[in-house]
C-alpha cells in the first residue's frame, strides 16, 4: 500500500498536465491514425492505461473514459472503460486488503460506533451497497475502491458490482466522448456536468432506487417479525 500511495503521489504532480483534455486536443490526429493501424493493440493498450490510472489511483480517468469514447465510440468504447476500470478497482482492493485490510478491519471490529454498523450493514445488503457506493455519483472511485476491502467486503461482490455499477456512467461519458472531435473542432471544452442533466441523472437514480429496494424490504420484514 505504500508503493501505491508513492506511485499515486509522483502521478499526481507528474500526471495532471498529461492526461487532460488538451492533450487529447492537441494529439487527436495522431491517436486517431495509429487507432486506425492498430486497432487490437489500441484496445488492449487503451485498457491496460486505465488499468494503472484506477489502480494508482492516478488523476485523468475522467478523460481516460472520454478518450475511449473518441477513440473507438460508444461501443466497444464503454465496454474498453468499464474493463478497465474494473480491472484497476479490483487490483487496489486486492492491494488494500492484503496489505493494510485485515489488520485495519481487525481493529476495526474491536470498536464499537458507526464503524461496525455500517459493516453490519453492509454484510446484510452487501451487494445493494456495493451498487449504490458505484452508481451514486458522488462518491470518490478511489473511497469506493479502498472502503469495502477495509470492511471485509468479498472478491467477487465487489468485482461485479464494480463491472455493472460503473457501466451507466461509462456510457454517459463514453458517449459524450464520441462527439469530442466536433467539441475539440469549436475550441470548446467537454461538458463533465453532464451526468446531472435530469435526462441523465434520473435513470441513474431510478437504478439507486432499485439498488436499495432489497434494504428497505428486508428492515420492513424485520420490522414486522418483531412486531
Amino acid at each position: 500500500m505504500v508503493g501505491i500511495a508513492l506511485v499515486a503521489l509522483v502521478g499526481f504532480f507528474t500526471l495532471r498536465d498529461v492526461l487532460t483534455f488538451d492533450t487529447l486536443r492537441d494529439h487527436r490526429e495522431t491517436l486517431l491514425a495509429w487507432r486506425n493501424a492498430n486497432f487490437l493493440i489500441a484496445g488492449l493498450g487503451f485498457i491496460a492505461v486505465y488499468v494503472t490510472v484506477v489502480a494508482f489511483s492516478l488523476p485523468g480517468a475522467a478523460v481516460m473514459t472520454l478518450t475511449g469514447g473518441f477513440l473507438f465510440g460508444i461501443f466497444p468504447g464503454a465496454l474498453f472503460c468499464v474493463i478497465g476500470a474494473t480491472l484497476g478497482a479490483v487490483a487496489i482492493f486486492l492491494a488494500a486488503k492484503t496489505g493494510l485490510g485485515d489488520a485495519l478491519h481487525a481493529r476495526l471490529q474491536d470498536r464499537p460506533g458507526l464503524i461496525n454498523r455500517m459493516e453490519a450493514g453492509l454484510r446484510d445488503n452487501e451487494i445493494s451497497y456495493l451498487l449504490l457506493m458505484r452508481l451514486v455519483p458522488v462518491i470518490p472511485f478511489f473511497l469506493a475502491n479502498l472502503a469495502p476491502a477495509f470492511l471485509g467486503v468479498g472478491l467477487r461482490n465487489f468485482a461485479l458490482t464494480t463491472f455493472f455499477g460503473i457501466m451507466p456512467g461509462s456510457i454517459v461519458y463514453t458517449s459524450v466522448g464520441s462527439g469530442l472531435g466536433a467539441v475539440f473542432a469549436r475550441g470548446e471544452t467537454p461538458d463533465l456536468g453532464i451526468v446531472f442533466e435530469p435526462h441523465i441523472l434520473g435513470p441513474i437514480l431510478g437504478l439507486c432506487a432499485l439498488a436499495t429496494l432489497p434494504i428497505v424490504l428486508k428492515r420492513f420484514v424485520k420490522k414486522k417479525d418483531v412486531a
